[in-house]
Order: structure tokens, then sequence, then C-alpha cells
């Protein structure tokens, strides 16, 4: 990433909601731009959110399409909050490509549900857990970058404990708490974090047991769902699927897509066990990683 590093949620509620005031006000594109002496394609990518626009121009826009004073006046305060730099922009160079898009979605959504299979959610690695994933997955990445993606994930996760925390709802296999990542100590420690992250008000975490029969949804891989609060001005970003691969990632917001998704995480959810079973499974788990059978079995395979 080069320059400044903003959200594109901002940019493109704002848009939405330009959108939607032209259309009422019975505006076509061309006549708006043909007024305000611009063209179509800047039109068309101010309402969607691909270019940012002056809150002065915005006033203007507002204007024009008999906006009352308190949607003039919360638009121009979203255009003004689509310029400001986002928090991932001290970590420019370090954040892997397009992953910026998420981390805006992310720090913007109110309700976030995920489902892990394979490795632990990212809002709830801890430093040491997070080394292990990026060494597996980049072997020859020097220590500094390591270092500076295990800042920007520990950033991220500044969200759960914010002003404004958004409610998290995380569905785990069984297989990520028992598969090792790093040595039993990183295990232990990540689990036992595990179990005081569920102990806070605004998430759930919940795991499915190895013996579960497979539920359709879980065919789906890992994902992620984020709903977001209602914009200033009143238009609201859409609910947002993500997904992540081994050389990028998906976005879905689609409603017949998100649809499916969120069908398929209710059904995961209801197939997992309940709250307190699932942080008694993850507290169990931590300690058998400490000095119990899968410590010992670990440390058989790291000599070996």
């Amino acid at each position: 990433m080069s320059g400044k590093s903003v959200s594109t949620v901002p940019r493109r509620q704002l848009g939405r909601s330009l959108r939607q005031l032209r259309e009422r006000a019975g505006v076509t594109l061309r006549a708006a731009s043909q007024r305000f002496e611009w063209s179509e394609t800047k039109m068309w990518r101010i309402e969607t959110g691909r270019s940012p626009v002056r809150a002065l121009d915005v006033q203007m826009m507002c204007g024009a399409y008999e906006a009352d004073e308190a949607v003039t006046s919360a638009l121009m305060e979203l255009a003004r909050e689509a310029k400001t730099p986002s928090w991932w922009q001290d970590f420019a160079g370090t954040v892997p490509g397009r992953f910026d898009v998420f981390a805006g979605l992310e720090s913007s959504a109110s309700h976030i549900d995920s489902y892990e299979s394979d490795v632990m959610p990212g809002l709830l690695q801890t430093g040491d857990y997070v080394r292990a994933v990026v060494r597996t997955r980049f072997p020859d990445l020097p220590s500094d970058e390591v270092e500076g993606r295990v800042a920007f994930r520990m950033a991220r996760q500044a969200i759960l404990t914010g002003r404004r925390p958004p409610v998290v709802r995380i569905a785990l296999s069984e297989t990520v708490l028992r598969r090792p990542m790093g040595d039993g100590r990183v295990m232990a420690v990540q689990l036992a974090h595990l179990v005081y992250m569920a102990g806070l008000p605004r998430i759930t975490i919940r795991v499915i047991p190895l013996a579960a029969a497979v539920h359709p949804g879980s065919l789906a891989g890992a994902f992620v769902i984020m709903r977001f609060p209602p914009a200033l001005g009143g238009v609201q970003e859409p609910t947002t699927v993500y997904g992540d691969t081994y050389t990028g990632g998906y976005y879905h917001d689609k409603q017949a897509e998100v649809e499916q998704y969120t069908e398929a995480f209710e059904g995961i959810w209801s197939t997992a066990q309940d709250e307190d079973t699932s942080r008694r499974v993850l507290a169990d788990t931590a300690r058998s990683y400490q000095d119990g059978p899968l410590g010992q079995i670990h440390a058989q395979h790291s000599r070996s």
C-alpha cells in the first residue's frame, strides 16, 4: 500500500446515501453531472464509493436534492470521516494485499459471526500463535516482517475492547483446538486466552465436537459474516461475507449469497456445544497442552 490508508466503508455509505437522495429527487445521473459540471464517470465513482468527495461538494449535492439540514449535516460529517486516515496506516507495507478492505469492514461491523475449521480466528489469536501461523505460511519471511504482521493482528483486536465493541459469535471446530500451532506452551496460552475472551459480555464461543455429525454449512469452509450499524444519513452498509483462501480472499454481499452463509452459520451454531460446555472444553484442552497427553505428544513430535 502506498499513500494514506483510509477505510472504504464510510465512502461507500456516503455514495449510497447520495445516490438515494438523487433518485428520490427524480434527478438522473446525467442531469446531476450537468448541474454540478462533472463528468458522469465522476458522479458514478462518487456514488459507488470509488472516489472521495469534499464536504462542501456534499453540501452542494444535498442542496440540489433538497435534503433536509440534519441529513446534509450527517453526510458532510461522513465525507470528513471518509478522509480520515485509518489505524492500519501505521502498518503500510505489512498488511497483506487487499486485506486493508477487510480491516475496514471488520472495524466498522456491529456484529461478527465467524466459523473456523483449521486455525484460531484472527481476532482471538495470541501474539505467539500469530508468529507460529506466519512462520508456517511464510517460512522465509524476515523476522521484522513477521513482527510487523503480529503487531497488525494485535492492533485489529482493539475493536473487541473499544468504545463500541461488536457482538461476536465464534464457532470453532474442535480440530482447531487439537491441531498444534507452535509448541504446547503456545497452545496452552492460546486456549486460556479463549477462555478469558469467552467471558467478555459481547463475545460468545462455541466448540463443534469432533463427534458431531457434519452439518452442510461446515462444507463451506471458514468464513466471517459482518453486519453493520445504520450509517449517518440512514443508508446501511450491506452485510458482507468474507472467506480466506491460500492466495487471497473473497467477498459476498448479494442478498441471496449472504442468506446462504447465514443459514450455514446458524446450522453450525446449533450443532456446537453450548457456551458453558465449550468453555470447559477450552480450559480442559489448555491443561492437556500444559501438562497432559497433548503436551507430551507434541513434545515427542518436536524432538523427532
